[in-house]
């Protein structure tokens, strides 16, 4: 089933929509329900690596998100489905007028199924006031694998995020047992830039979680063998899965080695390479 709610921007933002259920359907993950209302929306399904796995890619159609507006996403795989979430291109938090700009994801992942969700750079720029709140369901034997990325400030511009507030709220429960609870808050100041226990003055963050079994000792060094750049990283087990942060100047350099370490989670737990979305510039 396919609804499209049309909605124009108001005074108050955007208020925008979506929601996807997917379903097996004999051997095949079927994206079963999409409704959106604008300004996102998904594009159509397609099988890079055969009928199990189904790509999706969502699009914002406003082009940035500013003060006022308020995005709620909503994924729900169905048993025994598998299912990549990307998005066509970076997210571009403007400069608030005051407002707060929000954004909730709420994901629900069934018995044996397995979500992988890769949303592209986050770009907050200077003076943008932003909050994130990502809350994760999983059920029995099911499994999770996502990471964000984000820039603070136009640093290719040599901005610096000094102004404004971001808000990154991330919960993974298993039946009703919280497995990961991650809370950050980043004021923007040059206090908090500069410091050592905010951004050190790097303008890029990054964090990559598994949950899905338990990790070894030996995956948990690969993973850590496989960093091999200029910035901050660490990897540290958890209570069935790990997570990877990233502290640095480089796009390219937190996105190469998640997709290492993407890859090394895939031959260790499913036997498969990683498949690189095609909106991807790699």
């Amino acid at each position: 089933m396919n609804q499209c709610n049309h909605q124009t921007a108001s005074e108050n933002g955007w208020h925008g929509k979506l929601n996807l259920v997917y379903a097996d359907r004999l051997g095949t993950t079927a994206l079963i329900s999409n409704s959106h209302q604008a300004p996102l929306k998904v594009q159509r399904p397609f099988y890079p690596e055969g009928q199990q796995i189904c790509h999706s890619v969502i699009l914002h159609t406003a082009g940035g998100v500013v003060g006022g507006d308020r995005l709620s996403l909503n994924f729900h795989l169905q048993p025994n489905t598998q299912a990549l979430i990307t998005t066509a291109a970076a997210s571009k938090i403007y400069r608030s007028n005051g407002t707060q700009a929000k954004q909730s994801v709420n994901i629900q992942v069934d018995a044996g199924a397995c979500l992988e969700w890769f949303p592209q750079e986050t770009i907050v720029f200077n003076g943008a006031i932003y909050r994130q709140d990502l809350r994760v369901e999983l059920a029995t034997k099911a499994s999770y694998l996502g990471w964000e990325i984000t820039r603070f400030g136009r640093s290719a511009r040599g901005e610096k995020f000094v102004q404004g507030e971001w808000r990154n709220h991330t919960e993974i429960w298993q039946q009703g047992k919280p497995l990961w609870i991650d809370r950050q808050w980043l004021p923007g100041n040059e206090e908090v830039f500069h410091s050592p226990h905010g951004l050190a003055g790097q303008p890029i963050t990054g964090n990559l979680v598994w949950v899905g079994g338990v990790v070894s000792a030996e995956i948990v060094d690969k993973a850590r063998n496989l960093w091999c750049g200029k910035g901050e990283a660490g990897v540290t087990r958890l209570e069935n899965g790990f997570l990877c942060r990233y502290r640095g100047s480089s796009t390219s350099e937190v996105r190469n080695w998640f997709i290492d370490v993407w890859q090394l989670l895939r031959m260790s737990f499913s036997s498969r390479g990683n498949c690189i979305p095609r909106v991807w510039q790699i």
